[in-house]
């Protein structure tokens, strides 16, 4: 059963076809296979179910947030800011393209949100000042990965949901290793650049009143996190009403600026609308596909069978980041932890390990999904956003920050207090 189940992903992603019908096509084809009941008189309430859920109704804020925060033109004015403070290190904007980034992914929630809108702002500058396109490149792909990290965060609302996991405490873990996560971005960057200065383009100069005129552009991304992330921990609101307190935050941002206009509100709406609709047909897929893995006893041999293998915890830590990164090379990540993390989840568990701090894990192992090849959704952001080239460019860029985020999921396991300390400080 497990073998026809991998047999039949592999033939669905082979051919191209979408990674929803993937899902749901697998269920099908699984639930006429084994089952002797008709399990499809399930979708319909599968899907008011999942529709439904108070938790994923901030999925369409978040995408709403970045939205506004792209086309009312903030995003460029934070990194504009960032480029007057960070051009003095080897690797000059490459830097800002990380902590410009890890600002937006403050807010935003989501990493193709974070991709698209810093390499829309930065990819002009590489020609201008000289950087290597290819690593100039991988930084925006890499960097971009930490939307879904850094809180608020799309995939940890997905992650709490299915495995039942507070969505609070997963915002409080994610923030100590996302930070951590971009200062070794740019350590990559900066190791790299005084290897091979050439890499590093040309330095760009700023004075300190340029620098402190500028300071401003880059308090809207503060407000906006304090207004999502502080309204949860001062108990204003839940997780969802804190989505749309911070998109309520961006539009009065985006009115103070004179950006707020009919059509930028349509243009935001009609995007939000078109990622939400993807987002939803690949939980409403995927929860199918769970009902029918979970009916036909296809959960319970996936169990027996690594429980079976007698792997020790260390083992099993080993065995379960081999497998994700091997899957996320073919798989899109939302539709992989929506497919996997009920079953792998418990088994996690019961060898000891914290849910929340596998939250963390699982959601690093899904940044390194979107910058492997051939599958990685933030490689074919980057490569949309230039004008020619090959999409070989891009993934020679970001290799090294894949390595560097293996590096990160070992020292989430040496020490997993760097997710756990912020959750166990508030829960004392």
């Amino acid at each position: 059963m497990i073998y026809t189940a991998l047999g039949i992903l592999i033939v669905l992603l082979a051919l191209a076809i979408p990674v929803a019908a993937v899902l749901g096509v697998m269920g099908l084809a699984l639930s006429a296979i084994y089952s002797k009941l008709p399990l499809t008189l399930a979708i319909g309430e599968l899907s008011w179910a999942t529709s439904n859920n108070f938790l994923l109704v901030a999925i369409p804020f978040f995408v709403l947030l970045g939205e506004v925060l792209l086309r009312s033109g903030m995003a460029e004015r934070m990194y504009n800011a960032l480029v007057l403070w960070i051009p003095w290190l080897p690797g000059g904007l490459m830097h800002a393209n990380i902590a410009a980034c890890a600002m937006f992914a403050a807010t935003s929630g989501s990493s193709v949100a974070t991709a698209a809108t810093i390499g829309t702002v930065a990819m002009g500058e590489i020609k201008k000042h000289n950087y290597s396109e290819r690593l100039f490149l991988g930084t925006i792909a890499a960097g971009g990965t930490l939307g879904i990290l850094i809180p608020p965060s799309i995939n940890m609302i997905v992650y709490g949901v299915l495995t039942d996991s507070s969505i609070p405490k997963l915002y409080l873990a994610g923030i100590i290793p996302g930070f951590i996560l971009a200062g070794l971005f740019s350590l990559t960057v900066l190791a790299i650049c005084l290897v091979r200065p050439g890499l590093g383009g040309e330095r760009t100069a700023a004075n300190w009143a340029q620098r402190i005129h500028a300071l401003p552009d880059l308090i809207p991304p503060l407000v906006i996190f304090l207004a999502v992330i502080g309204s949860i921990y001062a108990g204003w609101a839940t997780a969802t009403e804190s989505a749309a307190l911070g998109v309520i935050a961006a539009l009065g941002i985006a009115a103070w600026h004179g950006k707020l206009s009919v059509r930028m509100l349509l243009q935001a709406f009609e995007g939000a609308m078109r990622t939400t609709a993807m987002i939803m047909a690949i939980l409403i897929a995927a929860y199918f596909l769970n009902f029918v893995i979970t009916s036909i006893g296809l959960t319970t041999q996936i169990n027996k069978f690594i429980t079976g293998l007698g792997l020790t915890p260390t083992e099993l830590f080993v065995a379960v980041v081999i497998f994700y990164v091997i899957l996320g090379m073919f798989m899109e990540t939302l539709s992989m932890m929506v497919a996997t993390v009920p079953i792998i989840t418990p088994i996690m568990v019961a060898a000891g390990y914290d849910t929340i701090w596998f939250g963390i894990l699982i959601v690093i192992l899904m940044e390194t999904a979107m910058i492997t090849p051939p599958v990685g959704i933030n490689l074919y952001v980057v490569q949309g956003l230039r004008r020619g080239g090959k999409i070989d460019d891009v993934i020679i860029g970001a290799s090294p920050f894949v390595l560097t985020m293996l590096v990160m999921i070992a020292a989430l396991w040496i020490w997993p207090s760097l997710a756990l300390w912020l959750p166990q400080m508030t829960a004392n």
